[in-house]
């Protein structure tokens, strides 16, 4: 699998390249195959190894199941204004993207494509979040890079994320991964704890119970929207 991506702003050039009007997945692929002139062949493999040690530890399995119950939470938006996900539910239900970061080409790609979706899910009278680890600052440089009209939460510590499973602490080999891609996670997320999460859609009813649910240890692999539109119409 090519894993050679661009990061930062070159990164941030490339994504601009790929067309929206394609499926979500096509776009993230489509940027792999792009960036793989810009990174080694070493540090390709050190990407591939890190995804490989992900699924085999089975991190993505402890994440929350259709069905389940959503557990409440309370978090600052980027402007330091608490959310809470009950009183979020009294209007309808809730699509909630957990990703890990400013830092994170494919976040930026899943967000941009919930943004242009975000009209279809709005007239099916549901509000979407996205939640990281991020410190508030780095969610508001989020939202206003990316014009985001949908709220965008900071999880500092990863509470939530701990509560709906995708937490995860990287090992040393992760730490130094993440550092030469310039995720320097102490520095985004106002912590030394090098914890992550693993990215995960879920899309909650106003039941609090989980009706649809997608996590992944590969990071590259998201859910378009179009499967969370129609969740919400079956729903209806």
């Amino acid at each position: 699998m090519a894993t050679n991506i661009p990061s930062g702003s070159l990164a941030s050039i490339v994504a601009s390249t790929i067309p929206t009007d394609i499926p979500l997945q096509e776009q993230i692929d489509t940027f792999v195959a792009r960036g793989a002139k810009y990174v080694s062949e070493e540090m390709a493999r050190q990407v591939d190894s890190h995804i490989e040690h992900l699924a085999a530890s089975g991190v993505a399995e402890f994440a929350l199941k259709e069905d389940e119950q959503a557990p409440d939470f309370t978090l600052p938006d980027a402007l330091g204004q608490a959310v809470t996900l009950s009183q979020l539910l009294t209007q309808g239900p809730v699509v909630i993207i957990f990703y890990r970061g400013e830092w994170c080409p494919y976040c930026n790609l899943e967000l941009r494509a919930y943004q242009k979706a975000l009209p279809q899910l709005q007239e099916l009278g549901a509000t979407l979040v996205a939640i990281s680890p991020q410190t508030p600052d780095h969610s508001l440089s989020t939202q206003e890079k990316h014009e985001l009209g949908f709220v965008v939460l900071s999880d500092r510590g990863n509470r939530v994320a701990r509560a709906y499973g995708l937490a995860f602490e990287l090992d040393e080999a992760g730490k130094a991964l993440h550092a030469q891609l310039g995720a320097d996670l102490p520095a985004y997320n106002g912590d030394d704890s090098w914890e992550l999460l693993v990215p995960g859609t879920f899309l909650i009813d106003q039941a609090r119970a989980v009706r649809l649910a997608s996590v992944d240890s590969n990071f590259f692999h998201r859910l378009d929207p179009s499967f969370v539109i129609a969740r919400l119409k079956e729903l209806k």
